[in-house]
């Protein structure tokens, strides 16, 4: 079966991905408002736009100009009393002359007329004093001053729980101090409030979601339980390398393997992959002699303790291997690819790309080398270098379907990111020819189908998605992808679900897996249930990466739960609680 759509529609329909936040944020709007909202809108008086402008006046103020007599003497207001109608008009007075000085750039001036406006204004209105708090904080905000912001934008949501200019401002300011949980909730209510259109809203939700997933994540690994991926998970890691030395020694049948090592290698073949590290380590310590063996197991155990997350114990044994001079460079390469990852994981991008470059001036023909490279660049969105790595990777393994259809699918985002009609064309070609030279490679199948997935072909990219199980049944990833699918192609909740679970049934550690199912959870309206399934997710995430984005995930949805009960909004009747 081939794609018939052509490359200009392509073009046309690629969308950018919603980062995951905003998915569990947004996704929850319909359920989060619900009939709350439908109450809040029926029962409450709609609210003035605050400003520093005509719009409040012009609602609330009935006065006409005659009415009030302003005047300026050199640089400073002077208002008289003569025919104010009441208080409100004069407290009106004080707060245009606030606004005057306010855009002039004198903060201060501008403070002493607000405290006016409030002294004068009564709390038999309510709205227009919650008004001159908040322009007193924006002013209070120009001096940084942010113990008083915070202070009148509270006073003024005491007057007026849903403005929402207070609620961003205040935000701001809880932030500026460092406490991030209660700005990120200020300005979640802010965006369910604007039923999140408000693109400035959404920008602070989304800085906020990323530092306080930072912060926890920091707290979180350090006390976290390593736990080992899936044997699916390793198998599919091992494999991907081609010249990895290790993998040479284990796939050898005529090779007599040494008794001290055999019996770690043979660990390996039986996927006895939790004992591999202790295996190591006691042959480590028997051996005196800093031979070949010794340095394979430390490469080995460096291997196992990057695929645990133990990336400090993982770079001392790859660091043994790269800093002796005695070690071959066959070893030494592959130390110097697993290093240059776990710089990556620790967002230390630069010393990921000396490392590959070291690596290069070793053995400049080790297609291992560039294939990871190529990787890491896609992942930084480095197109256009991940595209020439690939590439060259392909040279020098041509017979790695992995790597094939790997640079088919970064040479068709390069044509999508150049617009060039031409290059996504000759991309989904070498796609044809994939399926020709590796038929029952998984990966070509899969990444097809997420390039269909892009141009919103969704019936064919799940038929593809179908042709991946069917080449590698036991991989749990591809389920998720295939529930994914379903929510894009026709919001079928109920299905996606279906296909989540069945990953989770074939891989249990399949963290991507309840990440996707609590967004969905999210979806639902099932926001407790969402962070029980985001806190499974936590305890198998391998890296600060990882977790960061769940904690984003999570803290989002808790916010939601937080807010929700803050604005009188009910969330769904079949929310479950957390076990």
């Amino acid at each position: 079966m081939t794609s018939n759509c052509g490359s200009s529609s392509i073009i046309n329909n690629i969308n950018p991905p919603i980062p995951k936040w905003q998915l569990a944020l947004v996704v929850g709007v319909p359920v989060v408002l619900g009939l709350g909202y439908i109450y809040y809108r029926s029962n409450t008086k709609p609210s003035l736009k605050p400003g520093r402008g005509q719009s409040e006046d012009t609602v609330k103020d009935n006065c006409t100009k005659a009415d009030k007599q302003v005047s300026i003497v050199g640089d400073v207001f002077s208002c008289t009393e003569r025919s104010f109608e009441s208080t409100l008009e004069k407290a009106q007075s004080f707060k245009q002359a606030g606004n005057k000085y306010f855009n002039d750039g004198k903060y201060h001036e501008a403070i002493a007329y607000y405290n006016k406006a409030i002294e004068t204004c009564t709390n038999e209105n309510p709205e227009n004093l919650s008004v001159f708090y908040q322009n007193r904080a924006a002013a209070y905000e120009k001096l940084n001053n942010y113990g008083m912001v915070m202070a009148d934008c509270t006073n003024a949501l005491e007057l007026n729980p849903r403005y929402v200019k207070a609620l961003i401002r205040r935000s701001r300011a809880l932030e500026r101090t460092n406490s991030l949980e209660t700005a990120l909730e200020d300005v979640t209510a802010a965006c369910i409030l604007e039923q999140f259109t408000n693109d400035t809203s959404l920008m602070l939700a989304d800085k906020l979601l990323k530092q306080l997933g930072r912060k926890h994540a920091q707290e979180f690994m350090a006390t976290k339980k390593s736990v080992m991926p899936s044997k699916h998970f390793i198998r599919t890691y091992l494999e991907a390398f081609r010249n990895d030395p290790i993998l040479i020694e284990l796939d050898s049948t005529s090779k007599i393997i040494p008794t001290y090592f055999s019996e770690v290698i043979q660990a390996v073949r039986n996927q006895d992959y939790e004992n591999v590290i202790s295996y190591c380590t006691e042959k480590i310590e028997n051996l005196q002699a800093d031979t070949v063996s010794k340095y394979k197991l430390h490469l080995l155990r460096g291997t196992f303790y990057l695929l645990l997350g133990e990336h400090d114990n993982a770079i001392s044994d790859l660091n043994m291997i790269i800093t002796t001079k005695s070690v071959v460079k066959e070893l030494k390469v592959n130390a110097l690819i697993k290093r240059a990852s776990i710089h990556v994981q620790l967002e230390h991008p630069e010393k990921s790309f000396c490392d590959f470059d070291m690596a290069i001036e070793l053995d400049p023909n080790c297609g291992d080398i560039y294939h990871n490279r190529a990787q890491v660049n896609l992942l930084l969105e480095r197109i256009k270098e991940a595209k020439e790595d690939f590439e060259k990777a392909v040279e020098l393994h041509p017979d790695s379907g992995l790597i094939y259809v790997q640079k088919c699918y970064a040479n068709y985002r390069y044509g999508a990111s150049k617009k060039d009609v031409s290059l996504i064309a000759t991309a989904m070609s070498d796609f044809q020819k994939a399926f020709e030279k590796f038929p029952d490679c998984s990966e070509c199948y899969t990444l097809y189908a997420q390039m269909l997935c892009d141009s919103q072909e969704y019936e064919k990219a799940d038929y593809f998605f179908s042709k991946a199980m069917e080449k590698d049944p036991m991989n749990a990833t591809i389920h998720v992808h295939r529930g994914l699918l379903q929510l894009r192609w026709n919001s079928d909740i109920e299905k996606a679900v279906v296909h989540i679970k069945k990953a989770l049934e074939l891989d249990e550690k399949c963290e991507f897996g309840y990440e996707t199912l609590g967004t969905i959870e999210v979806q639902r309206g099932n926001l407790r249930e969402a962070i029980r399934l985001f806190n499974k997710a936590l305890m198998l995430g391998r890296t600060a990466m990882e977790v960061t984005h769940i904690f984003s995930l999570k803290d989002a949805a808790k916010t939601q739960i937080t807010v929700s009960k803050r604005l009188g909004m009910g969330l769904a009747s079949n929310m479950h609680l957390i076990s």
